[in-house]
């Protein structure tokens, strides 16, 4: 891959079509998600969902909390299409189009942000100037908890688990710019969260935590 000009097929509708037909079927998936349910804090008021696809993992936790406001975040037009669909006619999400590659907009600040298979797609330096935008956005308190595709300590292993989502190597997204466990929990530590922790994983999914 040229560095320079790093691959993003999210643009693509088709590509976007393709992962929401296979979204709910992604292994181990809702473990993960109810791992990440348990650390939303009890009282929180606003909610940030970075790359919120079609709204998915919001409406998870907007269920758990359901007094909360949220801001739901993501630049492809068909995710866009799907999350307003979803949330239509509830006036306490607010959908902004913004792609990560560029600082975040000023939105405020929130109790929690949180993101599901998304800051992958975002090339290393852009991850960590991400994590350290979330923590200027974070109330005092607030967690970070990302769920998210993270990179295999071996080659066989990163095969491994392509093959148990029903990809190969030559398959795989080439958008995917995965970044191993400990760097990202090493950055968010030198940024100022606290308990930071990797609280669930399996394979090459992992749900990364932090609180301010």
């Amino acid at each position: 891959m040229n560095a320079s000009r790093p691959v993003n097929l999210w643009t693509s509708s088709e590509h976007v079509r393709d992962y929401l037909g296979r979204a709910d079927q992604i292994s181990h998936r809702t473990e993960g998600e109810a791992a990440l349910l348990e650390f939303i804090p009890a009282g929180a008021q606003r909610i940030l969902d970075l790359g919120t696809g079609d709204g998915r993992l919001l409406a998870l936790v907007r269920g758990e909390h359901p007094g909360t406001e949220a801001v739901a975040v993501d630049f492809s037009p068909t995710m866009l299409e799907a999350v307003q669909k979803r949330f239509a006619g509830d006036p306490a999400v607010t959908i902004v189009e913004h792609n990560m590659d560029s600082p975040l907009p000023d939105l405020g600040k929130f109790n929690a942000v949180i993101s599901s298979f998304a800051i992958h797609h975002l090339v290393h330096e852009r991850k960590r100037a991400l994590y350290a935008e979330v923590f200027g956005m974070l109330r005092p308190e607030g967690v970070f908890c990302n769920l998210e595709h993270v990179s295999s300590p071996t080659q066989k292993l990163h095969g491994d688990f392509l093959s148990r989502i029903g990809f190969t190597v030559e398959t795989e997204d080439p958008s995917n710019k995965l970044l191993d466990v400990g760097t990202q929990l090493g950055w968010l530590r030198e940024i100022g969260f606290i308990d930071v922790d990797c609280h669930w994983k399996w394979r090459e999914l992992a749900l990364l935590a932090g609180r301010r």
